[in-house]
């Protein structure tokens, strides 16, 4: 995978099989302390202990569709490429939580990539299940959670193709944002 981006994309696409009806994904940027993290986290049904030490094998999966499950392997070979590490904390049926850091100045980091089209994307594609992401610069925080957007538009899912247009432009515009406002200081 070229972007983070599109790791985060496959680590929630693994959170909404695994029956997520909650997914956090948080990306915290801190260029201070050459530290960047992201996390995602859910409450789906978690992993026993031997899914989840054998989770770091591109050879274990639990799709019917292909013998291999790559998301996992490449998030820590990316990682670890930048001097930092992956953690997977899991639960049976209280869901996981998997935490990647890296070095944030380290020129083998990927770039971020399109969050926008990331986070809009999970949204439109899985209508029943909540997301919260939220995304800190230099101390900087934007936020946008599903629930919350609900309750905003009463009967219209927060998938419908008008309203994930304007998650996209709207995290765009806040990202812009922060970044604006981190790098003044």
């Amino acid at each position: 995978m070229q972007e983070l981006s599109l790791n985060i994309l496959d680590i929630a696409e693994n959170s909404t099989r695994a029956g997520a009806k909650l997914v956090e994904i948080d990306v915290i940027e801190d260029p201070d302390a050459d530290r960047l993290t992201i996390r995602i986290k859910d409450d789906g049904c978690g992993m026993d202990e031997q899914l989840l030490h054998s989770v770091r094998d591109p050879f274990t999966t639990t799709r019917t569709t292909r013998k291999v499950g790559l998301g996992v392997p490449f998030l820590e070979e990316a990682a670890r490429a930048t001097g930092g590490e992956l953690h997977i904390r899991s639960t049976p049926g209280a869901g996981t939580e998997v935490e990647a850091t890296f070095g944030y100045s380290h020129i083998d980091r990927m770039p971020l990539g399109d969050l926008a089209a990331t986070v809009s994307t999970l949204i439109q594609c899985h209508e029943h299940t909540d997301f919260v992401f939220i995304h800190v610069f230099r101390g900087r925080t934007f936020r946008l959670d599903t629930r919350e957007l609900r309750e905003v538009l009463g009967g219209v899912p927060p998938s419908a193709p008008d309203v994930v247009l304007w998650i996209r432009d709207y995290i765009n515009e806040n990202l812009q944002k922060i970044y604006m406002e981190g790098n003044a200081k």
